[in-house]
């Protein structure tokens, strides 16, 4: 695989193709380099700090490349503090849980939203593993070249915790 373009994305520090480039929060980088999609602020935290990590590296890509390209991700705890955050709404409201929480209950709604947003029509998955394995991470977007021929495949690791441990390693892939 070659990698065409990456970013790192953790508390104090985003390096974009090997650059810092900026040292704010997930709405502070979204107020910073985005800024045109309001639905940002309805998304749940991991949702955020993958839409961002994706908008930064897709940002200039050709229409028509987008379309047919794939959406991997990974990550260790799914959508734990959403779903958390969620079960607190039905114990401590008296049973009247959120609707606003209860769609970002499941982790590819990451994948969702930035196939929405890049009108991105490929593959689109989002596997959540026990630890951190660079192996079988490539080794299930190897796979995906070959069952769905992809343009490119965005890819990596999107893991939220809280506002100081989360951290987003995604990359954009050919053959």
């Amino acid at each position: 695989m070659k990698i065409l373009s990456d970013i790192s994305i953790t508390p104090g520090s985003v390096v974009l193709k090997g650059e810092k480039i900026s040292t704010a929060d997930i709405s502070g980088l979204y107020r910073e380099f985005i800024g045109d999609y309001p639905k940002f602020f309805k998304m749940d935290s991991l949702c955020k700090l993958g839409f961002i990590g994706a908008e930064l590296l897709l940002k200039g890509m050709d229409a028509q490349d987008k379309e047919n390209a794939a959406i991997v991700m990974f990550n260790r705890n799914g959508s734990l503090v959403t779903d958390r955050n969620y079960q607190k709404t039905i114990t401590e409201d008296n049973y009247f849980p959120s609707p606003a929480l209860f769609v970002y209950t499941l982790s590819n709604i990451v994948t969702g939203e930035i196939a929405i947003r890049n009108r991105i029509y490929g593959e689109s998955s989002f596997y959540v593993l026990e630890n951190k394995d660079a192996d079988m991470m490539d080794d299930m977007v190897e796979n995906t070249f070959l069952t769905s021929s992809p343009t490119f495949i965005l890819t990596g690791w999107v893991d939220y915790n809280n506002e100081q441990d989360y951290e987003a390693e995604l990359k954009i892939v050919t053959k």
